[in-house]
């Protein structure tokens, strides 16, 4: 029996026999060739028999998870049809001679050196996306067939060192538990599909392939991010109840569904969901959320090969208003810049692009692009709760010349008699310190903030998130961050019709719920399987015993410390997190 602890991807524990599933290397040599047009006939063939396979597991993914998990493929099918990678490997093959299979290892590397070196997770994530259609053209190529996942005769939990888009589209959903890996994160492929599939998950395991056997019996549990192979009888036991607890406690999260985040003396609060595109609405519903609190609109164009037009951003931001006729939807600007780069939109290295021209400050220099996705929301705004919200925002003169740019896009559609909601919300992001400083002045200009506490915290503390030397001091829970937060808070109370979210990862951390009620936050914008957890806390709690908590904490020196209290201030009202 032993014992290794993981990233958290997916909540839950389950009891199951292990699967290790381990995949064929595949060996590509450096292969010069003569006979070029050959190959890339090769080449062609392998891309379309990719095609083939896409389509049916994009239709068997719809059919038992839904139309967001079938989009993974579509995009996949995307990567096969992008110039830059079908151009990229005939080119490869033409000018250097090299064999087909080598080329298409060129370019895939490429593709995913470029998404992996990426700040921004969610991007980093997809870089394994990108490696996942490089290799299944590669199998095709070679002729070789991976281990099949479709037909198990026992229920499992898979360990593998990693799992594409493909392994778990294919897999038998009925027969896999849970997933333990050996690397991961809680934004990649894997966790996103192990929250979708409500399965348990622990990831990040180092060497979990090597140390565990077929048949092993295993724990996964994907509430401490532990696995235990082998338990004993007695630890058997334990497991059993604490997954019993668990069962019973998402029954009393499923009630809460349709009841408002409302604390016991009466402070109501909105809980809404962070999405990327129109199929992850299906997600808030499920969970009871009321609207959407960032709508990250960088993915239009991310999975786009041209400029997405003003009508492909319209039926886009329309089809998700629709959605939700009576709750808010924050439409976030186009955020990209720096890190995140458009093939279709030629941009300058930097040394710095996390202090470069990211965001606003790329919209401001591409006002023609800005417009087109102004008056996109604009027009779509009728059909909903439009809410305009801009990015990294660092002063009042941003928010000017931002209002200016939306007011001529607002006079264009009245010479064109296109309707839109003449009183649409502006607001803007709260990432950069100097605006949660300045936000008394920049409140003079917009209808409410969002703090985005993942950035705020990484220039706050001058520390890079995605740098392991240096990720420890990345803490919400740092005294400095709450009293930004409080700060901003603080100002938004003081307007009339003015509120202060959060889309930020520390919105949805249990943990930290409680505290920013106490601090005054109004809404709370996170991933949709957050959103009861948040919401059983909020109704479990008075605003006073939760302000009193976030008071205290705010007179406390280090984030530790904060933690400490927070955690005994919610054992002493009896609240389980």
């Amino acid at each position: 029996m032993f014992i290794k602890e993981g990233i958290i991807a997916s909540p839950g524990i389950v009891i199951a026999k292990s699967l290790v599933y381990e995949k064929i290397q595949l060996e590509v040599n450096k292969n010069k060739i003569n006979d070029t047009e050959a190959e890339i006939v090769k080449f062609q063939n392998a891309v379309k028999h990719s095609h083939q396979q896409l389509e049916a597991i994009r239709i068997k993914a719809i059919s038992e998870l839904g139309e967001e998990e079938g989009a993974i493929f579509e995009a996949h099918a995307m990567v096969l049809d992008d110039p830059e990678f079908v151009e990229g490997v005939e080119a490869e093959i033409n000018n250097n001679h090299l064999a087909a299979d080598y080329a298409v290892k060129i370019v895939t590397d490429r593709f995913f050196d470029i998404f992996d070196q990426m700040d921004d997770p969610y991007f980093s994530a997809r870089a394994a996306d990108i490696k996942d259609v490089g290799s299944r053209v590669l199998q095709n190529i070679l002729g070789i067939v991976q281990a099949d996942l479709s037909q198990l005769e026992e229920d499992v939990i898979i360990i593998a060192d990693d799992l594409t888009p493909s392994d778990t589209a294919q897999m038998d959903k009925k027969r896999v538990m849970g997933f333990a890996t050996n690397i991961g994160s809680r934004t990649s492929h894997t966790a996103i599909m192990a929250r979708s599939l409500e399965i348990p998950a622990v990831l990040g395991l180092g060497d979990i392939t090597k140390t565990v056997k077929n048949g092993d019996l295993m724990v996964v549990n994907g509430l401490t991010g532990k696995v235990c192979v082998n338990p004993s009888d007695e630890q058997l036991q334990s497991y059993e109840k604490e997954k019993q607890k668990y069962q019973d406690y998402l029954k009393e999260l499923e009630a809460l569904k349709d009841l408002e985040a409302i604390t016991l003396d009466g402070r109501k609060v909105e809980l809404v969901g962070n999405i990327g595109e129109p199929n992850d609405v299906a997600g808030i519903l499920k969970n009871g959320g009321v609207g959407v609190g960032l709508y990250r609109t960088e993915f239009l164009y991310m999975n786009s090969d041209v400029m997405p037009s003003e009508e492909k951003q319209f039926a886009a931001y329309r089809s998700v208003l629709e959605a939700f006729p009576n709750g808010p939807v924050i439409i976030r600007t186009l955020d990209i810049g720096g890190d995140k780069k458009l093939p279709y939109l030629p941009m300058d290295d930097e040394l710095n692009p996390f202090l470069g021209l990211r965001a606003i400050r790329l919209c401001f220099k591409e006002v023609g692009l800005f417009k087109i996705q102004l008056r996109a929301i604009l027009r779509a705004s009728v059909y909903g709760q439009a809410h305009i919200m801009f990015p990294m925002i660092s002063s009042i003169t941003e928010v000017r010349q931002a209002k200016a740019i939306l007011l001529d896009c607002m006079k264009e559609l009245d010479q064109e008699q296109l309707p839109y909601d003449k009183t649409v919300k502006v607001g803007v992001m709260i990432e950069i310190p100097s605006a949660a400083i300045a936000a008394d002045i920049i409140a003079k200009e917009v209808d409410f903030f969002s703090i985005g506490t993942n950035d705020l915290c990484q220039y706050t503390l001058a520390v890079d998130r995605m740098n392991q030397e240096v990720s420890y001091l990345y803490d919400p829970f740092n005294p400095a961050i709450l009293r930004l937060i409080k700060q901003v808070t603080a100002t938004s109370e003081k307007k009339d019709n003015f509120f202060t979210g959060m889309c930020g990862e520390m919105a949805g951390d249990p943990l930290a719920a409680i505290l920013l009620l106490g601090l005054g936050l109004y809404e709370f914008s996170m991933s949709a399987l957050s959103i009861p957890q948040i919401k059983k806390i909020i109704r479990s709690v008075t605003y006073e015993d939760a302000k009193k908590i976030a008071d205290a904490a705010l007179n406390m020196e280090t984030g530790e410390e904060i933690m400490d209290f927070v955690q005994k201030s919610m054992k002493k009202l009896n609240l389980d997190i």
